[in-house]
Formats: structure tokens, C-alpha cells, sequence
């Protein structure tokens, strides 16, 4: 990894080790995959929630792939796992805290005690919200103001994309967290509700194929739609910037 952040259609994807975290008082994480880059090019509001992170991680062999047929260069994948792992390290180092806004109660409940035997020296809270498709006023002031009695070092939002990374840059100036991170999946990776495919899937780059088959009605529309979608748009932006004139100065 050359250390830079690598522009892609206008997304700064991350292409750092997560030890070179912006140290500024408050940022916004999020992940891009396949599926969130077909989604958010028909939804103008989760792209601008995408824009306007302050890290925007690489999470997916597409994306990946991408970036290589575009520009020629290799990134690195860094999951939303991945983030959380390091940052829970990095917290239970420092005494640090965090809090899991998302997901049931029971799930929560199974990320806390898990937390306890392998981070004992975390601090840790939890808010399951609403179960619904649109928040109103009174549930995002309940969130924010549960977010806000803990003020943890590291917020975890787990309500799945595009809501959780629109909730999180719309929410951001009002909350008292340092790191914002949407996680999506690790809430039930994490507790156990839901399998991740082992490492060796991971490895190869078929972390998507063991997810696809462990949960083949959720996720049969993510990979078997919208792969193809993806791989269209990937294609047609890059016939359309080999179409550019290329501009040769004479002297």
C-alpha cells in the first residue's frame, strides 16, 4: 500500500493502514461495497452520506477490482469487521469505551457478554431502536440523547445500509462520540446471530459466496442482482473515461 487515499468516481476510498485514522475530534466511518455503490448511485442521499464521511473504507472485492480495471491500482480490502476489531483492541488498551446503537435486545445482549470475557476493560453501552422503515423526530432525539448520557469513545451503528450511514451524517454534529462507524453486519457477526464465513472464504475473496449461502434468501438479490448491476456500471465508466480527448500541447 502506497499510503494515500485513492480517488475512485469521486469516492475517497481509504487505502491506509487503520493505525493512520484521521486524529480529528469527531469523524464519520463508513464501508463501499458493491451493493452500496449500486445503491447510492440511484439515491442521492446515501451517496452524499458516502461523500461526506471522513473515511470511507474499501469493503469489497468489487471494489477492489474496480479501482484495478480503472486506474491499475491494487488497494487493500478493509472490512467493517475488520474496523471494529481494531478499534475495540485499541480501546480495551486504553480503558477506553464504546457504545452498539442498532439490532435487538437480545442481540445486544450477546454483544455485551462477549465484550465482558474478551475486553474486560471496555466500558459499553446499547440503544436498540425502533424496529421501523422511517424514524420520526422522537426516535432520533431518543437515540441521540442515549448516544449522548454514555458519550463513548466509539459509536457502533449496526441498522444496515443506506439507513445507518444517512442516520450517522445526519446525526453527527449532535453526537457525543469521537468515531462514528457504520457497521452494518458485525452486530450479528459479533454476537453470534448470524455465521461470517470462514477465514479461508475471506481469503480468497469469496466472502460474499459463504454469505450468500448461509443466508441465500436475505442475500440472493445483493450478489446475484446487483453484482451484474455493478459490474455494467463498473464497465461503462470505464468505456466513458477511455472516450475522453486527450489533450497533447505542442511547443
Amino acid at each position: 500500500m502506497d499510503g494515500v487515499i485513492h480517488n475512485y468516481l469521486s469516492y475517497n476510498l481509504f487505502n491506509k493502514s487503520l493505525t493512520d485514522l484521521p486524529k480529528l475530534p469527531k469523524i464519520v466511518i463508513s464501508t463501499i461495497n458493491q451493493y452500496s455503490f449500486c445503491l447510492a448511485e440511484r439515491e442521492p442521499e446515501f451517496k452524499r452520506a458516502l461523500l461526506q464521511s471522513e473515511v470511507l473504507l474499501p469493503d469489497g472485492v468489487g471494489i477492489l477490482a474496480a479501482v484495478k480495471l480503472q486506474s491499475g491500482q491494487t488497494i487493500k480490502k478493509i472490512s467493517g469487521s475488520s474496523l471494529h476489531t481494531y478499534l475495540l483492541n485499541k480501546l480495551n488498551q486504553e480503558y477506553g469505551s464504546c457504545f452498539y446503537l442498532g439490532a435487538s435486545e437480545q442481540t445486544l445482549k450477546k454483544i455485551k457478554a462477549r465484550l465482558a470475557l474478551e475486553y474486560p476493560n471496555i466500558r459499553v453501552g446499547t440503544y436498540s431502536p425502533p424496529f421501523k422503515a422511517v424514524f420520526s423526530e422522537e426516535d432520533n432525539a431518543g437515540m441521540v440523547a442515549a448516544v449522548n448520557r454514555f458519550s463513548p469513545d466509539a459509536l457502533f451503528v449496526g441498522m444496515t445500509a443506506p439507513k445507518q450511514e444517512k442516520w450517522a451524517i445526519a446525526h453527527k454534529k449532535e453526537l457525543d462520540a469521537r468515531i462514528i462507524s457504520s457497521v452494518g453486519a458485525v452486530f450479528d457477526f459479533y454476537a453470534g446471530t448470524t455465521n461470517r464465513p470462514g477465514d479461508l472464504w475471506i481469503s480468497l475473496g469469496f466472502e460474499w459466496f459463504g454469505r450468500l449461502i448461509n443466508e441465500p434468501r436475505r442475500m440472493w438479490k445483493r450478489y446475484l442482482y446487483y453484482g451484474p448491476v455493478f459490474i455494467y456500471k463498473v464497465l461503462k465508466y470505464k468505456a466513458k473515461s477511455m472516450r475522453k480527448p486527450k489533450y497533447v500541447t505542442s511547443y
